[in-house]
């Protein structure tokens, strides 16, 4: 499943997740935010299971902003699972 996600509130601008059948992440990259982070961010879940990254990234916050890029994809993975 490829996931395409207009993150709200952050830097980045947007992204781009893809799942295997089994809701494991295979590839992940954001468009825009702080190169370095986001870069981390996507090396580090390629492999993970989808609802352990939701759980561990879901209300991270960036300073004073109620949400960050970790949330945003946090969210962007629990509404591609819903559907």
């Amino acid at each position: 499943m490829k996931i395409d996600y207009k993150t709200n509130g952050t830097c980045s601008r947007a992204v781009h997740i893809e799942l295997d059948d089994q809701n494991r992440i295979t590839d992940a990259y954001f468009d825009g935010g702080c190169n370095g982070n986001t870069k981390g961010i996507c090396s580090l879940i390629k492999g993970m299971k989808a609802e352990e990254v939701i759980d561990r990234l879901e209300g991270t916050r960036c300073g004073m902003k109620p949400t960050s890029c970790p949330d945003q994809l946090a969210k962007a993975l629990k509404s591609a699972l819903k559907k």
